[in-house]
């Protein structure tokens, strides 16, 4: 396993490791997308998950004019063109990487599970990453078994070192999750889902869970939802997107969302220094 020094990973932002590959010594998977985050104001990010399998659904997500990040299912039938097409638009592509759930729902195709040898882990893994392009991170699609086991999850988190400047983000399907600590401890850039927008899709509930995602964000700073291409979830999103502008709230890509996360830890970090 590689040895990257602390300070680097503390000191640089996101967006610079992914522009010059310093963190992993290659080229980037996607470039950076342009900073449109503003210092001192709150930001939320929202990640559209489940994508790849319907055309027509996903490309009304797609063409959302906000900074959205869409999560692509690996090996899905659209997967390919869509990822294409959202980087096209400046838009921020992750896979959304199927992990086996403790109720052992069907993953689909390319899916990882308890069972795996690392080796059959690892093949599955590198051909779930080729199978989506422009990637600028992963999150877990279910995985509420896989994510409470610390030797799958530093199989994965080392092979995220191995792959540019890869993030992760727990879609945090159980309390139990050991994701960030292998992530961490592996020098991934991570961060943690902190609202599900459409667990329940009546339009009122999703609205509300929207409403609490930028309440989160103005009391800690920023604040990470997932939302689904629902027809509910697109339509509440094109109505209340275009007047959080108006209220002083950024919609930031994830990217850019985990350079403010990084950059509020340096500053406690200095407060707590001697």
């Amino acid at each position: 396993m590689k040895t990257r020094p602390l300070n680097l990973i503390k000191t640089l932002s996101l967006s610079a490791l992914l522009l010059t590959g310093m963190l992993f010594g290659q080229p980037a998977t996607a470039d950076p997308l342009p900073s449109i985050a503003k210092p001192d104001r709150p930001a939320i990010s929202i990640i559209i998950d489940d994508l790849g399998n319907l055309r027509d659904r996903d490309l009304r997500a797609i063409r959302l004019p906000w900074a959205i990040t869409y999560a692509f299912l690996p090996h899905t039938p659209h997967a390919r063109e869509l990822a294409n097409l959202a980087n096209s638009l400046n838009k921020e592509v992750m896979m959304h990487l199927p992990m086996e759930a403790l109720e052992r729902k069907r993953l689909g195709p390319g899916g990882l599970t308890l069972d795996m040898t690392r080796q059959q882990f690892l093949h599955q893994l590198r051909d779930d990453i080729a199978a989506v392009p422009h990637l600028a991170g992963i999150n877990n699609h279910m995985g509420s078994l896989l994510t409470q086991h610390p030797g799958h999850m530093h199989w994965l988190m080392q092979e995220l070192g191995e792959h540019d400047a890869l993030y992760f983000v727990d879609s945090y399907t159980t309390k139990t999750s050991v994701a960030i600590q292998a992530a961490n401890e592996n020098w991934v850039p991570n961060i943690r889902r902190d609202v599900f927008l459409d667990s329940d899709r009546d339009p009122a509930k999703i609205r509300a869970e929207l409403r609490r995602t930028v309440r989160l964000a103005r009391e800690h700073g920023i604040a990470l939802a997932i939302g689904h291409p629902y027809p509910e979830t697109l339509e509440v999103l094109e109505q209340e997107l275009p007047l959080l502008a108006a209220k002083g709230i950024d919609i930031l890509p994830v990217s850019q969302l985990l350079d403010k996360h990084m950059q509020r830890f340096r500053t406690w970090r200095a407060f707590l220094s001697p």
